[in-house]
């Protein structure tokens, strides 16, 4: 297990020498120096890093010219693709060689994922900022902060997590690769310019254990995360229905001047929309969803609690959904109906905004970030129950704008409580709608404008 201890010293003075070399020859043609230029870098799915396509926009109408940097797997969000100071420059997502042991296949991968990442770098405008996410951190950490020395340019790092703990829960927390992680990451880590961070549990920690000062830059919902009309509730069911079956309508009798969901109905000649009487809840979750949850749910139904059925929509798009997705077929409920459309960018926040409930299932594996799918929610004002771990509480506050649960029995509980005599009567459930209603939180611009843009304007 030496081999990557002496392989990774070698590929970054491999890449310091290139950087060295470009120096000596002077600047390359075209590449002068951009003032107040950022390029945002994302070592993977642009379309699945919300918070640094935010970090893009909020630059963007600051007046910086913005070059995003990272995969195209996913489509951004549109405001994204219209912006005319926001150039995305795409890199390929490698693919492992499939020759050797795996620890052989994964350092042949960051070597290659190095040059790439080195050389598309500076290709691009110079930037005066390289403002890079964490993790991926390896190699993207050490890659960028010798661009920066070539190019003159200040790294800023925003740590969403550390990339060593997320490693750790596959390979073990004492594997050599872990522990060559951690070193790594504290090392390079430390040679930022600037750090921001997802919560004021990780500021302390970066500053204990690492000895890298940061600012707390806490996910906040975008503006158009909102309660979702119900007109427009509507027209997404009825897209939806076309192709899922929970949002269809019943065996009920049609009646020609009527649309119906499973949720609403239009009425065609006064265009008036309302709620169906005895429409199920709308609960979105992720797909860590394990259905014991539906078990319980189910078992209260039967035993003649009077709860409404259930359609549960899981989102996302994790590596583990084709599994989900199999246990889901071999689910057979009466009264819970599972599945996991495929959602465009701009019907995910109208989702949020129609739902009764969100389920957060979201475990860190460092116990110091937080889960965005419930900044989002929050901003939808839908609420939220969430399994428990270290630092939820700058986020969930319990029974005030949601509930932490620690397992599925305690899951199944609370959602037999929030949806007691569903639709009707007053619920905890409609007093954490208030609540939220009532928070007025902060939305992203805002406090971007607050914790962001000073950092940019002093330096």
């Amino acid at each position: 297990m030496a081999a990557p201890a002496m392989l990774l010293p070698l590929v970054a003075a491999g890449l310091a020498l290139c950087a060295a070399l470009l120096w000596l020859r002077g600047r390359p043609a075209g590449s002068e120096l951009v003032r107040g230029r950022v390029c945002v870098v994302v070592l993977g799915d642009l379309g699945r890093s919300p918070r640094m396509q935010y970090h893009a926009l909020a630059l963007a109408q600051h007046g910086h010219g913005v070059t995003l940097l990272g995969f195209l797997s996913t489509k951004p969000h549109s405001d994204i693709l219209c912006n005319e100071k926001i150039h995305i420059v795409s890199i390929s997502e490698l693919k492992v060689l499939q020759v050797g042991p795996k620890i052989f296949q994964y350092i042949m991968k960051v070597i290659a994922q190095a040059i790439q990442l080195f050389y598309t770098m500076l290709k691009v405008d110079r930037p005066s900022y390289i403002l890079l996410q964490n993790p991926p951190g390896l190699p993207s950490i050490a890659v960028t902060w010798m661009v920066c020395l070539v190019r003159r340019s200040k790294l800023i790092i925003d740590w969403h997590n550390y990339g060593y703990t997320i490693m750790s829960l596959i390979h073990g927390k004492n594997h050599p690769i872990v522990q060559i992680a951690e070193w790594y990451e504290k090392l390079f880590g430390r040679l930022s310019d600037y750090n921001f961070c997802v919560t004021n549990a990780m500021k302390e920690d970066l500053q204990m254990n690492c000895n890298i000062k940061a600012i707390t830059l806490y996910d906040k919902p975008a503006s158009f995360f909102k309660e979702t009309p119900l007109e427009i509730q509507h027209k997404l069911y009825m897209k939806l229905a076309k192709d899922y079956a929970p949002f269809k309508r019943g065996t009920d009798s049609i009646h020609p001047d009527v649309e119906k969901s499973a949720f609403t109905e239009l009425d065609i000649r006064n265009g008036n929309v309302t709620q169906i009487k005895e429409r199920p809840a709308l609960l979105i979750s992720s797909t860590s969803w394990t259905g014991l949850e539906s078990n319980y749910y189910e078992e209260y139904v039967n035993d003649g609690i009077k709860l409404p059925s259930l359609v549960c929509v899981i989102t996302g798009k994790g590596p583990l959904k084709k599994h989900y997705n199999r246990l889901i077929d071999k689910m057979h409920f009466k009264h819970i109906q599972i599945c996991t459309p495929w959602l465009e960018a701009e019907d995910y926040p109208v989702l949020l905004g129609s739902a009764d409930l969100g389920v957060c299932l979201h475990k860190s594996s460092s116990g110091l970030d937080l889960p965005m799918k419930v900044v989002d929610m929050f901003g939808c004002c839908l609420p939220v129950c969430a399994v428990h771990f270290q630092c939820l509480h700058e986020l969930v506050k319990h029974d005030e704008n949601g509930l932490i649960f620690r397992d599925s029995n305690e899951l199944a509980e609370q959602l037999k409580m929030l949806l007691l005599e569903f639709p009707t009567g007053e619920s905890k459930l409609d007093m954490f709608r208030r609540n939220l209603r009532a928070s007025k939180q902060l939305r992203w611009d805002e406090s971007w404008e607050q914790t962001v843009l000073p950092v940019f304007r002093n330096n």
